[in-house]
């Protein structure tokens, strides 16, 4: 049931308005809560505009909240990205105070992408909703449970600024 209701979430806040992406120079910061399987936590992120619909930044997870049953320790908890993101909210003539961006993530722990939205009430405040998927693990043999955690699907939702 959670897992359809934040998907849920997810489109109705893709489809919602237009973009807040201006291209070269374009500064975000986000910080939000990430969902998974067998733990909770936060993430934070900031992109840099390098051209009109590209963007490159750094990704940060800790899980604060992990089952009991799995013994996580911090490097198990935590991954840190350096990510791409294609902002095509104008290619697709969305609003602009919406953006769309799928991307690619090179971690510590896989290789993955990312398809994310953010909208903006304002001219600095906004929320944003994104989901992750590993394409490929670093370590391709039995992951034990603890490994597992920053190798899994997760769904990430909070706010978003302009810097």
């Amino acid at each position: 049931m959670k897992l359809y209701i934040t998907i849920a979430a997810f489109f109705i806040t893709a489809i919602s308005l237009g973009q807040a992406y201006t291209g070269k120079g374009d500064q975000k910061f986000q910080v939000g809560l990430n969902l998974q399987d067998n733990g909770t936590g936060i993430q934070a992120t900031y992109d840099y505009g390098v051209g009109e619909n590209i963007s490159f930044g750094i990704s940060t997870v800790y899980l604060l909240g992990v089952d009991d049953e799995i013994d996580a320790d911090f490097d198990q908890r935590a991954d840190l990205r350096l990510r791409f993101n294609a902002n095509i909210g104008n290619v697709l003539n969305f609003d602009p105070m919406f953006d769309f961006y799928p991307g690619l993530s090179f971690g510590t722990k896989n290789f993955g992408g990312h398809l994310g939205a953010r909208y903006f009430f304002s001219e600095g405040f906004g929320i944003y909703t994104e989901a992750q998927f590993p394409f490929a693990k670093y370590d391709d043999g039995d992951l034990t449970p603890a490994e597992d955690l920053n190798n899994q699907f997760n769904f990430n939702i909070g706010m978003s600024f302009n810097l």
